[in-house]
């Protein structure tokens, strides 16, 4: 076995293959960017090593750089993780051929199976059913227009190169083709270095069903059964699961055994998944193949007993795989939520910032290597950040990977609700309370399942913002008071002064305070926030908020927990104090309450209007306004780039663009005005 590796990726797979790596004996060396020279991945491996700056392309993309570490650090062999190099045939070779081990398929299975364009060839030649399209060399764009109308509306536009939902984008109608072409082209080469795209039918309600296959050097090749991947954003998971809902022991056998031998057709070794693309009436089309470990992983490993890291490993070494295919029984259900750094309400905008407090799920333990038939623990967290991490522009926005595990699917999802419940961030947008919906909602706890799930339940997914509960401005009013009287303590030379400290004494008479919170719903509502009322007693308060009084008391608080009564009601929660912003985990739900400090803001002034801001920090791709130029409501005027992902920024309504600051290539801060704007 292998006594050192290099890692070549960073990350929650860095930290994965690390965990692995060390309860196998084998020294781990870890590389980094300038933008990750404190992230967890270093900390966890024995060596880490500087590589470049923070862009990828001159860190984490430099396979030079990379093998050269490796030669200098005694490393015997390069697992890449998944994304970066983990699907580059070139740097496969180049390990090889200075003597160290890819932990991954050899460079010519990579190269068969890398573009979807060959891919589809080859699966064809197969006899393997394919979705109808184009799938040749001719890019011309006049060329893939015919194309596009040949097949039909709605088509499905893909980068060849691509994956995790880069370089995609349906187009309805011919006349929006060439627009869609290009922003599709531009999204390829800056995230895969190749703009060639394949054109085929867009199904109406299909699933993404995935088939985990592994193959050793012995020539055996396994199926460990299949993932559902349907639910997804911008053709990107968001939830995954395995077994996949209402699959028959017929239908999982003829998927399998296709994945198999597509793996042998190319000669593959290693991890790798062959992904299909599903009807609901059960009839299934080759879609492509990814030739490397997947982000999902974990609820194959979860329902097989295995640990797929460790199975890369030993092939990689030359050993036969550790079970043979009737020894790959399925245990349980188990689901995988991707907790990001994103909010769903704006278009699944990434967010940029720092993770203040992160407190995850309790009693999070997980065995790999198991035997199916034992009980695995029921959460399992992979992440490759900590609290006080920065979630920064350069790489994907992702915090963490929950994964459940439960005996059935229904026990598996009220794990998951609960377990998303006790998930708490501050400091930037997450999807958590999203996901929490999604899990919960009609359609995927009933399983009806299709990859436009979240569009086709918009209405409940995404919901108008609601007034918060009295509930939850009594914590946040009890943690601004219990905030104040630790300061008060801490500041007062004598203890005993009653004048110096902020208990709400007062000489005959009981004090009477306002205190005024605002949030998403209350600001809506012309910027009226919530008054909260408080007369101190002498071991509680008077609340009145919203015609309603009772009295209040804390019952028990260590630290941000806090248990209360308010008349009669027993509440619980946890409240996170960021600034003047309250952030208040109660009854399974996170409300950010913004402390309305009369004396703190005193003489500050809105800024002034008229300027379209940037989202999120980024790059500018496209300009496609001009100085003068009368728009419409709608009408594109930038588009930026931001984690190898495009956003478009339209005209509020209809105006005129009177400047534009940015041109293309320049980088942008959040929140930095793009353009000068008169609203007709």
């Amino acid at each position: 076995m292998f006594t050192k590796i290099l890692i070549a990726n960073r990350g929650e797979i860095a930290c994965r293959v690390a965990a692995t790596a060390r309860r196998m004996g084998i020294r781990t060396v870890a590389v980094y960017s300038e933008a990750d020279a404190n992230a967890k991945h270093v900390a966890v491996c024995d060596e880490a090593v500087l590589i470049g700056p923070a862009a990828a392309k001159e860190s984490y993309l430099c396979g030079d750089k990379i093998i050269a570490v490796a030669l200098a650090t005694g490393a015997e062999a390069i697992h890449p993780g998944y994304g970066f190099l983990s699907e580059n045939a070139e740097f496969a070779d180049a390990c090889a051929e200075v003597g160290l081990v890819f932990i991954g398929p050899p460079g010519s299975a990579m190269r068969a199976m890398g573009s979807k364009s060959a891919a589809k060839s080859l699966m064809e030649k197969a006899n393997v059913p394919l979705v109808p399209g184009y799938h040749g060399d001719e890019q011309d764009p006049d060329f893939l227009q015919k194309q596009g109308d040949r097949i039909g509306y709605p088509v499905l536009l893909k980068a060849s190169a691509g994956g995790g939902g880069k370089g995609m984008r349906v187009i309805e109608k011919s006349e929006d083709f060439k627009a869609a072409l290009a922003s599709c082209k531009r999204e390829a080469i800056s995230s895969f270095g190749d703009d060639k795209v394949l054109a085929e039918k867009y199904l109406l309600r299909p699933r993404h069903i995935e088939i985990q296959v592994f193959a050793d050097t012995h020539g055996n090749c396994v199926y460990l059964h299949e993932r559902d991947c349907s639910v997804q954003r911008r053709h990107q998971k968001v939830l995954e699961e395995a077994p996949a809902p209402g699959m028959s022991p017929e239908r999982r056998a003829a998927m399998g055994e296709a994945a198999v031998a597509a793996a042998r057709a190319v000669g593959y070794v290693g991890a790798g998944t062959v992904e299909f693309i599903a009807n609901q009436d059960g009839s299934f089309y080759f879609m492509e193949m990814n030739t490397r470990l997947q982000v999902e992983h974990p609820v194959t490993e979860m329902i097989t007993g295995t640990d797929l890291v460790e199975w890369q490993l030993r092939v990689a070494n030359g050993q036969p795989l550790p079970k043979k295919q009737a020894e790959l029984g399925i245990h349980g259900h188990a689901i995988e939520a991707r907790i990001y750094a994103e909010n769903p309400e704006k278009g699944f905008l990434p967010s940029i910032g720092t993770l203040r407090h992160m407190d995850t799920p309790g009693a999070v333990s997980f065995e790999l290597g198991g035997t199916p038939g034992g009980s695995p623990a029921a959460v399992r967290i992979d992440s490759g950040v900590r609290e006080g991490d920065a979630i920064s522009p350069f790489y994907d926005p992702m915090i963490a990977k929950l994964i459940v595990w439960g005996a059935d699917r229904t026990q598996a999802l009220a794990r998951m609700s609960q377990a998303l419940a006790e998930f708490q961030i501050v400091g930037l947008a997450t999807n958590i309370a999203f996901l929490k919906r999604l899990v919960e909602g009609a359609a995927f706890a009933t399983a009806d399942l299709d990859t436009g799930l979240i569009e086709r339940n918009g209405d409940t997914l995404f919901p108008l913002p609601k007034a918060a509960p009295v509930g939850a401005l009594a914590l946040a009013a009890v943690a601004l008071t219990s905030a104040e009287k630790q300061a008060s303590i801490g500041q007062s030379h004598n203890r005993a002064d009653p004048w110096g400290n902020a208990l709400g004494w007062r000489l005959n008479s009981a004090y009477q305070r306002q205190l005024s919170f605002t949030d998403e719903y209350s600001a809506a509502k012309e910027g009226k926030g919530y008054n909260v009322g408080l007369t101190y007693r002498p071991h509680g308060w008077d609340l009145t908020v919203n015609g309603i009084d009772a009295e209040l008391a804390v019952t028990a608080q260590n630290g941000a927990e806090l248990s209360i009564t308010l008349g009669a009601t027993s509440i619980h929660g946890a409240v996170r104090v960021d600034g003047d912003t309250f952030h208040v985990f109660t009854g399974g739900r996170h409300f950010v309450l913004v402390y309305n400090d009369p004396m703190a803001h005193a003489g500050e002034a809105e800024a002034a209007g008229g300027r379209l801001t940037a989202p999120m920090p980024g790059k500018v791709v496209a300009v496609l306004a001009t100085k003068g130029q009368q728009v419409k409501k709608g009408d594109p005027l930038v588009i930026m780039e931001a984690m190898k992902m495009e956003h478009t920024i339209g005209a509020p309504s209809d105006g005129l663009v009177e400047e534009i600051l940015y041109q293309v290539g320049d980088q942008v801060a959040d929140g930095a005005p793009l353009l000068a704007f008169k609203a007709a």
